[in-house]
C-alpha cells in the first residue's frame, strides 16, 4: 500500500511543482500561437531554451565559434606560410590535388588512394574526394596537416601539384610544359 501511495505521490508531482504562468505575466511574444512565431520570437526561445545550460568547452563548438589562438612571438614574420598555417589550426581546410599525364578516373582514383593511405599511416587524417579525372579534393578536419602533407605529396612522382589557399605548389616531377 505504502508503494502505491509513494509512486502516486511521484506521479503528481510533477504537475504541482511545475511553473504555470498566469496569461497576464506572460510576454507579448509567449501570448502568440506557435505558428505565428517571427524569427526574433524563435530565437528568443531558443535563448530561454538554453539560458541555464553551462557554456561549450571551445572543442565542442561549432567550428565559426571557435578562437584560434596564435601566438605572434613564436612565428617568424618573414613566412607569411607559417602565420597562415597556424591560423588554420582546428579549421577545416581543402586542398586540390593534380595527377601529372592524361590518367582515368580510375587510376587517379587509385593513385590518390595511396597517397591517403600514406598520409593515414603518417596520422595525417585527409578525406578524399575526386572532382575530375585528373584532379581530387583533400579535406583536412585540422588545416595545418595541409601544409605537411604538401610537402609529400609534391614529392610524389605522378603528383603534377597541389593547390592551397588559392596558392599553387608544383609536384617536383611534373614537367614545365604540364603546369
Amino acid at each position: 500500500m505504502q508503494k502505491r501511495l509513494v509512486l502516486v505521490l511521484l506521479a503528481l508531482a510533477p504537475l504541482v511543482l511545475a511553473k504555470k504562468f498566469k496569461e497576464e505575466e506572460k510576454p507579448a511574444w509567449a501570448k502568440k500561437d506557435i505558428r505565428d512565431y517571427s524569427e526574433a520570437d524563435m530565437e528568443r526561445l531558443l535563448d530561454q531554451w538554453e539560458e541555464d545550460e553551462e557554456p561549450l568547452e571551445d572543442d565542442e563548438l561549432p567550428e565559426h565559434l571557435r578562437s584560434p589562438k596564435i601566438d605572434l612571438n613564436n612565428l617568424d614574420s618573414k613566412s607569411p606560410e607559417d602565420l597562415l598555417k597556424v591560423s588554420k589550426k582546428g579549421r577545416t581546410l581543402m586542398t586540390f590535388v593534380s595527377v601529372t599525364g592524361n590518367p582515368t578516373r580510375e587510376e587517379s582514383d587509385t593513385i590518390t588512394k595511396l597517397w591517403q593511405t600514406s598520409l593515414w599511416n603518417n596520422h595525417i587524417q585527409a578525406e578524399r574526394y575526386m572532382v575530375d579525372d585528373n584532379r581530387a579534393i583533400f579535406l583536412f578536419k585540422d588545416g595545418t596537416q595541409a601544409w605537411d602533407a604538401k610537402d609529400f605529396l609534391i614529392e610524389q612522382e605522378r603528383c603534377k601539384g597541389v593547390t592551397i589557399e588559392n596558392k599553387e605548389y608544383p609536384g617536383v616531377n611534373a614537367k614545365k610544359d604540364e603546369l
